[in-house]
């Protein structure tokens, strides 16, 4: 999905610089909390086009990231030109982070509910245990999911997300949903209006989600060795739920 959107991606926010802002705000409060202060090491290990690298980065904290959409990690790594940000991007997949990226790192992040994308509880287990090796002792990850106990599976679902102003451009962003148990196929359009003798147009991706529960995820992070796990509410972006899971000291 994200190579065919990742040019418009940003326009899922209503403000996406304020957004950056806002969500750097929420997990340096996190990893003060639970780390220390900046300057901490963090690899985000689903970074799309860099919405949470993006504003740690210019808050003081040692960023490396990567995503498996070549197009969002190449749209994030012209972001942190055009910021002066130093920030090391790469393309790769979440279940092999710990071969690509080693350890040592004071943070592992996936924002945005990417864990998801893994579409069964092996795949999960398997980033999870890559996330665990990429931790120094001591360490957190954090992941930012949904509560699918909350969401609706009705199907089809219609989600408009509004109009949105990209330069000269007016575009109506939404959402579909189809369900079938506990999985759901997610489709995203970016519809340009129209304006004189310039047609409309549509860009569109589209994704499968695995709807893992919390509790589930909480078991998977157990199994892969995380100790003091906890779930965070109303952090970050539309209040999706945090789990806060740290790596023991050996």
């Amino acid at each position: 999905m994200y190579d065919e959107i990742a040019r418009l991606y940003h326009l899922i926010y209503q403000d996406w610089d304020a957004a950056i802002v806002q969500q750097a705000a929420a997990l340096d409060g996190i990893i003060r909390q639970h780390v220390g202060p900046p300057p901490r090491s963090i690899l985000d290990v689903s970074c799309g086009i860099g919405t949470q690298a993006l504003g740690l980065a210019a808050l003081g904290y040692v960023i490396t990231a990567s995503d498996l959409s070549s197009a969002a990690v190449e749209r994030a790594r012209r972001e942190a030109a055009q910021r002066s940000l130093a920030i090391d991007f790469t393309v790769a997949d979440m279940r092999r982070c710990a071969e690509v990226h080693g350890s040592g790192f004071d943070v592992v992040l996936s924002a945005d509910n990417s864990i998801p994308h893994l579409l069964s509880d092996g795949a999960i287990r398997e980033a999870l245990g890559n996330f665990h090796q990429c931790i120094r002792p001591g360490g957190i990850a954090i992941l930012g999911v949904r509560d699918y106990s909350t969401e609706k599976r009705s199907s089809p679902q219609l989600i408009p997300y509004g109009f949105r102003s990209d330069g000269d451009d007016r575009y109506f962003v939404v959402q579909t949903r189809d369900w079938d148990g506990d999985f759901y196929d997610v489709a995203m359009y970016f519809i340009r209006e129209g304006r004189g003798s310039k047609p409309a147009t549509v860009i569109a991706g589209s994704s499968q989600y695995y709807a893992v529960p919390i509790d589930r995820l909480v078991s998977l992070l157990g199994e892969s060795s995380f100790v003091e796990i906890q779930r965070l509410d109303g952090v970050l972006y539309q209040h999706q739920p945090v789990l806060v899971a740290r790596r023991g000291p050996g």
